[in-house]
């Protein structure tokens, strides 16, 4: 069993790896007979992983319903790669695989964890795959969608003012609504997408002096109601994003330079008026020094990181349950305790791998509304990787966001879903090139 456990977990590394390759590799190929290529090659690592992690699981638990989770879930990535190929055949293979193999790591690692919170993901990830198939066709068909930028700012603020009013508290933040006495939604993440489409649609008109005002102020009304609940991390990613799309809009450094420098200021108050900011810079800090109480949950982290080493110490064989919160908050940290430094860093190059995808789409397009729209997503997933990891290994102060695609949370895998699925329509309706030599290809076809 042991033997297993070890060859099964190098083969994870190699072939997490040898997909990682192919996906770089098949975002520089201007030859489409070599991108096809990569594709089947990151389409068959794909798979392979997805069963191999869930093979290593099930050779130790004997539990038959891991076997059920895993048919479900390799069915649903089946039926994904046939029926959005066949409904949208210019779809971008490597981001439509990518958002896959995220999906496939994030399934193995919560089964792992917590096999009812992976069910659960589970079913939400394949009912948002489903609504997705439905995004590139209202691109296709709705193109007043980039006209109604004040409806979307309006509607994402008053959904975060009605979290102010009804939400629940957990971890310090007052950031999730309880439907029913059921479930919860988080919804700040849903209206993500609605800030990006926003502030793409309104400086997408122009960027005067009065409409930079004007957008400023929803964008203002949106960080401070997300301030107030003391969703903290969730307001860094929204300011972030918000002044590299203004940068993009008016093409002036000195808006670039006044946020940062305002961002670094509202930090330095929002740790002066925060008890639990506090209480998270200490533990940043000092770690080891508060280890029985504020710095339990960092501590815990690096201990994992540094048991698991580069080569991890295989699906089952840590104590990733030791870490609060592993499953959202940290699951980077049991990410490298039983599947190793050289695995979480293949997951790195992933996410970055995604970045370039969608920031080429915002360098390569001339519609000011789609290149606004690209640099948004772009700047937001790259920005909310960076605050996730970068907390969990002790870089920044942890932020409490989740890992996207990979962590616990229905609400958060449904927005990211959607999100990936609109730069999808932007792609699929022919705007702009993905990857490097497609404008030739289709030149060619035509």
């Amino acid at each position: 069993m042991h033997m297993v456990i070890e060859l099964t977990k190098y083969l994870m590394i190699l072939m997490v790896g040898a997909y990682t390759y192919h996906a770089f590799r098949a975002s520089v190929k201007k030859n489409k007979v070599s991108r096809d290529i990569s594709y089947r090659w990151m389409t068959w690592f794909l798979f392979m992983l997805h069963f191999t992690g869930y093979f290593t699981m099930y050779i130790q638990l004997k539990n038959t319903k891991l076997l059920l989770l895993y048919a479900g879930e390799a069915l649903v990535f089946l039926l994904v790669l046939f029926a959005y190929k066949f409904i949208y055949p210019g779809l971008s293979g490597l981001l439509l695989r990518n958002m896959l193999m995220l999906l496939s790591i994030g399934y193995i690692i919560l089964t792992r964890l917590s096999f009812d919170k992976a069910v659960r993901q589970f079913y939400i990830s394949a009912v948002a795959l489903g609504i997705g198939l439905l995004v590139p066709m209202l691109f296709q068909r709705f193109a007043k969608i980039r006209n109604y930028g004040w409806i979307y700012g309006i509607v994402g603020v008053f959904l975060l003012v009605l979290v102010l009013l009804i939400g629940t508290e957990n971890f310090g933040a007052t950031s999730w609504i309880t439907v029913f006495g059921l479930f919860t939604i988080h919804p700040t993440e849903f209206v993500k997408p609605l800030f990006v489409f926003c502030v793409a649609s309104l400086f997408s008109k122009g960027a005067d002096i009065k409409r930079v005002c004007a957008v400023t102020a929803i964008a203002g009304a949106t960080v401070l109601s997300l301030v107030l609940q003391k969703d903290l991390g969730a307001a860094l990613i929204f300011f972030v994003t918000y002044i590299f799309m203004l940068y993009g809009a008016t093409k002036k450094p000195l808006y670039l330079i006044i946020g940062l420098w305002g961002g670094t200021v509202a930090s330095w108050v929002a740790y002066k008026l925060f008890d639990h900011v506090k209480v998270r810079v200490m533990a940043w800090r000092n770690p080891f020094g508060y280890i029985d109480k504020e710095g339990y949950q960092i501590s815990q982290s690096l201990f994992a990181m540094g048991t698991g080493g580069w080569f991890g110490m295989g699906l089952y064989q840590g104590l990733p349950t030791t870490i609060p919160v592993v499953d959202s908050d940290f699951i980077f940290s049991a990410i490298s305790e039983e599947l190793g430094g050289l695995f979480a860093l293949c997951l790195i190059l992933l996410y970055i791998n995604c970045f370039i995808i969608i920031i080429n789409v915002s360098l390569k397009t001339k519609d000011s509304f789609y290149r606004l729209l690209s640099l948004g997503f772009a700047v937001m997933l790259g920005f909310q990787v960076f605050l996730s990891i970068g907390g969990v290994i002790k870089f920044i102060p942890s932020t409490g966001v989740t890992l996207p695609f990979i962590s616990s949370g229905g609400s958060s895998i449904v927005a990211t879903i959607v999100m990936f699925m609109v730069m999808q329509g932007i792609y699929s309706e022919g705007k702009m090139p993905l990857l490097a030599g497609e404008n030739h290809d289709k030149q060619v076809e035509q």
